[in-house]
C-alpha cells in the first residue's frame, strides 16, 4: 500500500471540513486523515495518489502543504 505523508497548515475541525470534498472525492473519506495534535499537522493518504494533485487541491482549499520525506 502507497502512503503519502505531508506537513499541513490544517490545524481545526473547520479546516479539515474544507478540504474533505476534495479530498473524499479523490482518495476515498477513509483514505485519508490529518492528524491536527502533531506540531506540522501531518496529511497522511494511505491510497495511491499523484502528490502533485494532492498539494495543489490542498492549496487551492486555501493551506499550505509540503511532501514529507517517505
Amino acid at each position: 500500500m502507497s502512503t503519502l505523508r505531508f506537513k499541513t497548515t490544517i490545524n481545526c475541525g473547520n479546516c479539515i471540513r474544507a478540504v474533505s470534498p476534495v479530498l473524499n472525492e479523490e482518495v476515498g473519506a477513509n483514505n485519508w486523515q490529518v492528524d491536527t495534535a502533531s506540531a506540522d499537522k501531518i496529511l497522511t493518504i494511505t491510497t495511491p495518489a499523484d502528490p502533485a494533485w494532492v498539494v495543489r487541491a490542498v492549496e487551492a482549499a486555501g493551506f499550505e502543504i509540503a511532501p514529507l520525506a517517505q
